[in-house]
This record gives structure tokens, sequence and C-alpha cells, in this order.
């Protein structure tokens, strides 16, 4: 009697359970505002049938003392996450091949060198280059786990094939190597409105679509992989706190991994004065480039603003430098004031994107890689005034298909020594800049200032059941110019650069 009894009440919850499954379909199937009243109608006395049944439930032996599986995975994955358990999984990535001309010959693959244009003196400025790419093709996972209605937890996992090994090469294999764009967990909780975030991410000085929400950066549309000069953005290991402050406001502050952008040659330390080291291969970092004396983490802060039309941030940086001379440690601060603005000017046709960001020591912040500090003629660290600015039109010409322009502009000024210690010397010999074959000695050029103008448009060539294929063109003119050296020569250059792009984005 009590094995019939058991089985007729198991049969009576798998009734119970294929009803649920029936309604939510059900509900999911209605219009807006009828599903918003069956969540209302859930506050009320004893709450919607949903949640009785699910409370119901609970009092059966055997039965877990929570939301059961189907219904918590149901409830919480939206969109392309399938359910993995109590979790939801989000893939995500595309497949591309592009196609690039550049003139200069940087050999580059699809990420440009802005600041690294080389003068007329070499042999790579006369010359072009044609490479076809596979290399920014990325894969992502986003993991999403509601622990109660108010906490969700996330991890995010993004790579493309960007890395170069040691044995790289592009003769026969084209044997590239992955690498980590972002890896990061967070946790929201939204009843306190606070959002904690750790790990490898886009910084916080890169400008937001919406909020200050992860996966949302407002990043350049263009298939360069530098993206455009006078764009702020680094992507580094962090641990960031966003917190709501009210209806379209937030704040946010991070501690972003240091690393301090040294100039070039013919930038020399001189002797008895360390700045930066090779990477010790022992612990894990690249024998083969050099790492910048740091002691702090970088501090960031912004807040963001959406009144009701468009979007706005203030935001400021600041940063610590050091080198070590002979009997003492001198360290200077960097610092960083700027603000961005998304302007909606012909609503779902024309977005109107300004960022702007200005200070001492923030060249890592942008996409030319200026350099953040120099020395002194005493040996101490000069931190390098500069400003990048950034304006961009996006139209959205139909579903499907979106046009864009950009203007970019990084500026250095000159800073330290009137020496190769310090940074654009009005000492340096510039004179064979323009004279081809010159020695390097000839053309001790150093940049002043990055400026491009770019444009290109993204097109849906099939958007459905089985992924997206879209096709994309870009081309781009920048010009880098020197300080004006020894006998009054400023020296300029130029580069144009045209791409293609075919992806395919399979979720």
């Amino acid at each position: 009697m009590d094995e019939a009894a058991t089985e007729a009440r198991l049969a009576a919850l798998q009734k119970q359970m294929a009803a649920m499954q029936r309604e939510l379909q059900t509900l999911r199937r209605r219009p807006a505002p009828a599903a918003t009243a069956e969540a209302r109608s859930a506050t009320g006395p004893g709450g919607s049938r949903l949640t009785r049944r699910t409370q119901a439930l609970q009092g059966i032996p055997g039965s877990e003392p929570r939301t059961p599986a189907f219904v918590q995975a149901e409830t919480v994955c939206e969109g392309n996450a399938m359910p993995l358990g109590h979790v939801c999984f989000t893939p995500g990535g595309f497949v591309e091949l592009a196609g690039f001309y550049r003139t200069p010959n940087q050999a580059a693959d699809i990420a440009s060198d802005f600041a690294g244009i080389p003068f007329r003196n070499s042999f790579q400025a006369r010359e072009g280059e044609f490479r076809f790419s596979a290399r920014q093709s990325r894969l992502s996972g986003l993991v999403t786990a509601m622990i109660d209605p108010s906490l969700k937890a996330s991890g995010y996992a993004e790579l493309d094939f960007l890395g170069a090994g040691v044995t790289s090469n592009s003769r026969e294999s084209n044997s590239y190597v992955p690498r980590i764009r972002q890896v990061w967990a967070a946790l929201d909780q939204s009843e306190w409105g606070l959002h904690v975030l750790a790990g490898q991410a886009f910084s916080l000085a890169t400008t937001n679509l919406s909020g200050i929400t992860p996966l949302k950066e407002q990043i350049p549309l263009t298939i360069d992989a530098q993206y455009v000069p006078g764009f702020n953005w680094a992507r580094t290991p962090q641990i960031r706190v966003t917190k709501d402050l009210g209806q379209g406001l937030w704040a946010a502050a991070s501690l972003e991994s240091p690393q301090s952008v040294v100039p070039p040659s013919p930038f020399t330390v001189p002797a008895g004065i360390n700045v930066n080291n090779s990477g010790d291969a022992g612990g894990l970092n690249n024998a083969t480039t050099t790492y910048s004396n740091s002691e702090a983490p970088d501090i960031l802060a912004k807040l963001g603003w959406e009144p009701g039309w468009g979007h706005y941030e203030l935001k400021g940086v600041g940063r610590l430098f050091s080198d070590r001379l002979v009997g003492k440690t001198d360290a200077q601060a960097g610092y960083g004031i700027g603000g961005a603005a998304t302007l909606p000017i012909v609503r779902d046709y024309a977005d109107l994107q300004l960022s702007g960001l200005a200070g001492r020591g923030i060249g890592r912040y942008g996409s030319a890689q200026l350099p953040d500090f120099a020395l002194r003629a005493d040996g101490s660290v000069a931190a390098v005034p500069m400003f990048q600015l950034l304006a961009g039109l996006v139209g959205h010409v139909q579903p499907g298909t979106d046009v864009y322009a950009y203007a970019g502009w990084e500026h250095a000024e000159r800073t330290g020594a009137l020496s190769l210690a310090g940074y654009g010397s009005p000492t340096l010999v510039v004179t064979g800049c323009d004279v081809e074959g010159s020695a390097a000695a000839l053309c001790q050029a150093e940049s002043r200032d990055i400026r491009q103008v770019t444009g290109g448009f993204w097109h849906d060539l099939y958007k459905g059941s089985y992924g997206r294929l879209v096709a994309g063109a870009q081309a781009s003119y920048t010009t880098r110019d020197a300080f004006r050296g020894a006998a009054g020569v400023a020296p300029s250059t130029h580069m144009v650069v045209g791409l293609a792009s075919l992806r395919y984005y399979p979720f």
C-alpha cells in the first residue's frame, strides 16, 4: 500500500511539473504587458499560481528544498544561453578572414603600429604590404548563475589568436598562439545596487555604451585590431567596484595592474639608472620584452550618467612611476582627467561619440601608445604631458547595416632632459629622415602627434537560425608628426590602410 501511494504521489508530481512547464511556455508567448501583470501578481496575497505550486513541491518527500532545476534554468536563461545544471552558458565569438593592404610596410598583422610608422629614410616606408589573416577570430563563453533572486554570479572568458610564440611565423603553418583578451568573474547584488568584478577586463578608462557594465564597452567598429588613435582603452587584470547611485547614475573605482610605456629608440637610459627590466622566464614572464618598475596599481574612477537622452561619463586616472638611481629610488605621480558622451542625434539612426583624456603619463591608455615618461637631466622621472581625443559617428542605415567614421588625435609635449634621456629634445638629429637609406643616427625622430581619419561599414549577408554572416570594409589615413629637431626640421610621415573582413557568428 505504501509503494502504491508513493507511486501515485510521484505520478501526481510529474503531472504538476508538466503543467508548470506548459504554464512557463504560455507566459513566454504572452505580450510584455501580460507577462508583467503576471509577475506583479506574485507580490500579492499568496503569489502567482506558479509560485504557489513551486512552494507546494517543497513539502513532498524526496524533493530538494529549492526551486526544481528545470524551473530555475528556464527562468534564468535568456537569449542564446543554454541551461547547464543550475547555471546558464552563453557561447560566443566569430570566425574571420581579413585581408589588408598597408603603406608603408610595417611587417605587422591585423593591428597597425600607429606610433611606429617609418620615416622616409627607411626602405619599408617606400614599400607596401598585403596579408590575409584569420588571427582575429575569437572564442568566448559567459556563465551566469542566480544564487538568489537578487544575487547573480558571472564568469566570462574570451580569447583570440593574436599572440605570437617564439616559433610563430607566416611561412608555412601560420602557427600563431591563442591569447587572453578577457577572463573575469563578477557578482551583482541588485538589492544593494553593488557590482564587483575581478579578473582581466577592459579598463575602467574605456567608455561604456550604457551604465558601467562589463561587455558593454563602446569599442570602435574598426577591423584594425588597434582601433583608432585617441581611443582610451587597455585590457588589464583588475578589481572593480560599481555602485548604483540612483536612476541612471553610477559610480565605479578600480585598481588595475600597472605597466608603463617607455620611449623607443633613440631614447637612451644613462648608465647607473634602471627604469625597466627584461622579463624573467623562470617567473613566467616574456624574456624577449621589458617590464617597467611598478610599485603601485593604477587607480581609476568613473561616474556614468544617463539622464534620458544620451550617455555621459567623467573619468580619472592616477598612476605612479619610478626608477632606481645609485643610492636612491625616484618616483613621480601621473594623472589623467577625461570625459565621454554618446549622443543619439537621430534616434535609432545615428549616434555621435565623443571622448577625451588629458594629463601626464597617460600614454598607456591611448591606441597610439605614446610614452608615459622620460628622464630629467638628474635621472629623475618626468611624466609626459599629453592629450587624447576621439570623435565618431555611427549610422544605422537599415537593420543589419552600420556605417561609421572616426577622427582621432594623440599629442605629447617635450619632457625632461635636452638629450636622448628626455623626450622630444630640440637637439635630436632629424636631418636625414626624408633621405632614403640614411642611417638611424640621422633620423632620431620622436612622435609628437598621431592623427587618423577612418571609416567603413558592416553589412549582414545572412542572419537567421544558423547564425550570422557579416561583411565589412575599412579605410584609414594616419599621420605621424615628430618634434622639431636640429636645423629646425620637423619630420612627418603617413600611412594608408585598406581592410576587408568576412565574419561568421555561429551563436
